[in-house]
């Protein structure tokens, strides 16, 4: 006997179509997190016409977004016309630890929706698309563009909220080394997690000028202020000599193979002797298997200058030519991994 609520399973072309369509979604989700709807609706929830004049929008246009966005969990009607949070939308206020306020912010900018719609150039010509349609660089622009600097950064520390505990939770071996080198460590965020977890290591925050202006502002409301010493400078030049671990937390992936290997080299030349270079970033899973990896490896396409995820093999080239070898890779709760590698 059929249940009369047993609905057919969808039909490839239907599947498809929810698939070519999705874009609508995820541009739809972007507009309601640039305009702060979640945290508006946070304490309770509002007509349209309430919420409209609190983000400077047509509230006509909101409801119907609002309705959309309804129709998939993402934010929820009453029955006066009212729309309120969900699980789903609640992850966009910007007042929540693991916010993906800022990733949702980034993903529907102008500028990277720009050099997704040249995807297609890219694959014919395996040329990153965000220079040829805006004619520089994805992090040149963001310095002319502090809006979407802001919420580039607002993502990346959302992000870094649940990916460093992971990470920290997997990999306990940085309790154990004496001093911890953070390459490209930008706001401190990772080096203050592994300080409150481990009391062991003291730490060095390497990054460019601009970047540790805002490390210092951090470090001052740490009580760990007197473990890390901030050091400025290019990774592509050299790193800060005698460290007993290297991180290099979303790093590799955001160049090419040749630019990655001369950050490494670095870090070979610099690291001590039973040290060691410790990778956070995706690792491509083998064969179909699903992957966040794999179409994050599209957006390095679409954004970065020959960044690429890359597969165990891939990380171990890549490390055997710096003169390291990879020692383990260590799954987290994340879809990152933790790659370890010692030098030869």
């Amino acid at each position: 006997m059929t249940d009369a609520n047993d609905q057919p399973a969808p039909t490839p072309l239907q599947t498809m179509l929810q698939m070519v369509t999705a874009r609508w979604l995820s541009q739809a989700i972007s507009t309601a997190a640039a305009l702060g709807i979640a945290d508006v609706v946070a304490a309770e929830a509002k007509t349209p016409e309430t919420i409209a004049p609190a983000i400077a929008a047509h509230a006509p246009s909101v409801r119907r977004l609002l309705r959309a966005l309804a129709s998939v969990g993402i934010f929820a009607e009453d029955e006066h016309g009212r729309f309120g949070n969900t699980a789903l939308s609640a992850v966009l206020r910007s007042d929540i630890a693991g916010s993906i306020r800022g990733m949702a912010m980034h993903v529907g900018s102008r500028a990277a929706v720009g050099a997704w719609s040249d995807l297609t150039t890219s694959i014919r010509t395996g040329e990153p698309a965000f220079r040829r349609v805006h004619g520089k660089s994805f992090f040149e622009h963001l310095e002319s563009a502090p809006e979407e600097s802001r919420a580039f950064d607002h993502a990346m520390h959302g992000v870094s909220s649940t990916e460093i505990p992971a990470a920290l939770a997997a990999y306990e071996d940085l309790g154990t080394v004496e001093r911890i080198v953070d390459v490209g460590g930008g706001d401190a965020t990772l080096l203050v997690a592994i300080l409150d977890r481990h009391p062991r290591p003291r730490a060095v925050l390497y990054d460019l000028p601009h970047v540790v202006a805002t490390a210092r502002e951090r470090l001052l409301d740490s009580r760990h202020r007197e473990r890390v010493e901030i050091v400025e400078g290019s990774f592509f030049d050299a790193v800060p000599a005698g460290g007993d671990a290297y991180l290099l937390k979303h790093i590799v992936h955001d160049w090419s193979d040749e630019l990655a290997l001369r950050i490494l080299r670095n870090c070979r030349r610099a690291v001590a002797p039973r040290g060691r270079v410790v990778i956070i970033e995706s690792v491509i899973q083998p064969g179909n298997t699903p992957d966040f990896g794999k179409l994050l490896d599209l957006e390095m396409i679409a954004i970065t200058e020959g960044g690429r995820e890359r597969n165990a093999d891939e990380f171990a080239a890549l490390l055997a030519a710096a003169g390291f070898r990879l020692s383990r890779i260590v799954p987290t709760a994340a879809p990152t991994s933790v790659i370890e590698a010692l030098p030869v």
